[in-house]
Parts: C-alpha cells; sequence; structure tokens
C-alpha cells in the first residue's frame, strides 16, 4: 500500500475539514469552556459526525462500521486536531471501540459495535493509576466471586470518563503491579453501584475524570479476553490510540503553524512585516522541516495499521511517531507563541489553545522519554 492518501481518502480529508471549519470551529471549543459545559462537547455536533459516519470509519461491515481503515480515521482525526474539536472521537472509537474489536468476544463485538457505530454508546478506558504513563503499574483488583467478580481501586485521567455510558476498566486478577501477566479487562457501567467518578477540568478545557471503584460487581459476561491475559489487548490497542492522538496533534501544530506564519506576515515592526527578518525566517524554517518530518511519520503508521504489519513493526512506529510528533507540537506551539509575542499569551488570541492542548496530548499514553525510551528497548538496546 503506497504512503499516500487515495482518491476516496481525499475527499473524506476534504470533507472533514469543511465540517470541522464550519460546524466545530475553535470558537465551540471556547464557548464550551466559557459556560463550564457538563459534557465537555456539544452532543448536536457528536450527532452530525456520527451521521457522517466517522465513528463507524474503522470497524467491519457486519458491526455497523464502515470498514474504511485507520488512515481514514486519521485523516478525519487530523482536521479535528486543526480546530481543537472537542468530541467523544478519541476515547469512544480510537480507544473504547478498538478494545472491543480487538479483543472484544463476538457476542460483544454483535452487541456493542454497532452501537459505538451509530453514536448510541460512549466509552471510556480506565487504564492509569499515576499521574504517569504506565500500562502494567495496575494494583486495582478484580476478585473472582460467585456471580463474577468484584473490582475495587482508582484510576486517573480517564479520558470521557464522566459522560461515557460504559468504563473499560483494567484490574489485576493475579500478580502485583508491574506485572504484565495478571491484568484483565472488565466492561462495567458508569453508574454501576461502587463506582465513582469525579470529573477534573484539564488545561486544555476537555475532558477527563478520575474514578474511585468499591467492590464494583460484574458477572463474568463483563470479561474482555482471557483472565489475566489483557495485556495481548492492552499492547496492541494502545499502539493503535497512540498513533491516533498523533494523528490529532499533527492537525493543531499545522493549524498552529499556519497561523503563526501568518501572523508573521501581517504583524509589521519598523515598517515592514517581521516574517522578513532573518532569525525569524529561520525559526520558521525549521519548523516547517519538522512538521514534515511527522507528517511522514504519521502517514506510515497509519499505513501500518492498515495493512495489519507485524506487531513489533507497528509498536516501533508509534513509539516513534508519539515522540517525534511529540517533540515537533510541544516546539511549534511555543514558538507560536513568542512569535506573537506577548499578545499570544491573552486568551482573546486562539494561539494560546494550541499550547495548552499540547501540554495534555504529549502526556496521553507516554510523552516523548517514555517512548524514546520504548523504542530503545524494541531495538534491543
Amino acid at each position: 500500500m503506497p504512503m499516500i492518501l487515495n482518491e476516496e481518502q481525499n475527499m473524506l480529508k476534504d470533507s472533514a475539514k469543511d465540517f470541522c471549519t464550519n460546524t466545530a470551529p475553535i470558537d465551540q471549543l471556547r464557548k464550551l469552556r466559557d459556560d463550564d459545559n457538563a459534557d465537555g462537547f456539544d452532543r448536536k455536533t457528536w450527532s452530525q459526525m456520527v451521521e457522517l459516519g466517522w465513528a463507524g470509519i474503522p470497524f467491519p461491515e457486519e458491526h455497523g462500521g464502515l470498514a474504511f481503515g485507520y488512515k481514514g480515521l486519521g485523516v478525519v482525526t487530523e482536521e479535528t486536531g486543526r480546530t481543537l474539536t472537542a468530541s467523544p472521537l478519541y476515547a469512544t472509537v480510537w480507544l473504547g471501540g478498538t478494545v472491543l474489536n480487538v479483543g472484544g468476544s463476538d457476542a460483544q463485538k454483535a452487541d456493542l459495535l454497532p452501537k459505538v457505530a451509530a453514536g448510541e454508546l460512549l466509552l471510556a478506558l480506565a487504564l492509569e493509576e499515576s499521574h504517569k504513563h504506565n500500562p502494567y503499574g495496575i494494583a486495582a483488583t478484580a476478585t473472582k466471586t460467585d456471580a463474577g467478580y468484584a473490582i475495587t481501586g482508582s484510576k486517573k485521567f480517564v479520558l470521557d470518563g464522566h459522560v461515557a455510558d460504559k468504563l473499560i476498566v483494567a484490574a489485576r486478577t493475579s500478580g502485583s503491579a508491574g506485572d504484565r501477566d495478571g491484568i484483565s479487562l472488565f466492561l462495567l457501567d458508569r453508574n454501576a453501584d461502587g463506582v465513582s467518578v469525579t470529573r477534573t477540568r484539564m488545561v486544555d478545557s476537555r475532558n477527563a475524570a478520575n474514578l474511585e471503584l468499591a467492590d464494583v460487581a460484574v458477572g463474568a459476561d463483563a470479561l474482555i479476553g482471557d483472565e489475566g491475559q489483557g495485556a495481548d489487548v492492552l499492547d496492541p490497542v494502545l499502539d493503535i490510540a497512540r498513533i491516533g492522538i498523533c494523528a490529532e496533534m499533527l492537525g493543531a501544530t499545522q493549524e498552529c503553524f499556519d497561523r503563526t506564519v501568518q501572523y508573521l506576515k501581517d504583524r509589521e515592526q519598523f515598517g515592514v512585516p517581521i516574517g522578513s527578518f532573518q532569525a525569524l525566517k529561520h525559526r520558521a524554517a525549521n519548523m516547517f522541516c519538522e512538521i514534515e518530518l511527522s507528517k511522514s511519520c504519521v502517514l506510515e503508521a497509519l499505513t501500518a495499521l492498515d495493512e495489519e504489519r507485524d506487531a513489533a513493526e507497528i509498536a516501533k512506529l508509534a513509539s516513534l511517531t508519539k515522540a517525534k510528533v511529540g517533540e515537533t507540537f510541544h516546539t511549534v506551539s511555543r514558538e507560536g507563541i513568542q512569535m506573537h509575542g506577548g499578545i499570544g499569551m491573552t486568551d482573546e488570541f486562539d494561539i494560546g489553545f494550541f499550547i495548552k492542548r499540547a501540554a495534555v496530548t504529549e502526556q496521553t499514553f507516554g510523552d516523548v522519554n517514555f517512548h524514546r525510551n520504548r523504542y530503545g528497548e524494541l531495538e534491543g538496546y
């Protein structure tokens, strides 16, 4: 498969760009923040996204999806990044839906994936238990009972956790925190007895939540995959999710750069545009080169997913891409603020929203240092 977009993917990208620009601009995120919207996203906009088929892009047709691949979902997600669109697309489709698609039983897929594709079900993955990404650092426990399991523990940084209809919880059925073996995945209702959800207001005005689980009773049919083998599902799911967040970060990075270049053309000092100053030209050129490299990383990673390449290669590409795009978004968002001068830090200008989004997405499922180290380990160093 060539590392380029085909005609249908380009049409989808253009359609997504038009929708996000006209229906979900940054002004919408600003209003959601200012109104302290209880959901953190606009449900009408999400319904329109579902009507466009976005929620079913990567899933099989027999389960209500479009089977259009992760490259298709990636170009849509990239455009949502340009306008910083707040929606359940990432938590429900890239994360929750992918867990079901990768590790769910035939019955779970047949029951739940059509609801995800139809926008009738919102999902959230409850994985992290500390402020640093540690996929195997699971201390929450799932104890067997006569009726199934009882889950106890705490979860942090659960994306869209306070609006999800169902939670996918990683808990330990054996072993201790840090062990790869012994992790199991469970599907449970957010409103189940023993589940306490606290919304957290992130710096980027997006959704996350903390969970407290106290002897939450679930049936045996709530288990996703095999008991104690949840890491076999989590590993590929997290790599897909990392590539997905990179697609969004790439879109945000490009928009941040475009806005900065336009400001360099418009802002005058000493009677000339500041973009004519050689020092600023050099900094802009450096950003352009880093963005082009990031584009290649994201496109290659999405292509690898659609080609269903070896898991080890996808893992390397996921970490390579997350490290590169994270570094680039970090640089471009900060350069954008600096080149706008003091006004860049004021709330009047949208450029500040990008640096805030960068701060959160850099940490989502592993920061630059985590993925540099992981890439080295995957290469045998």
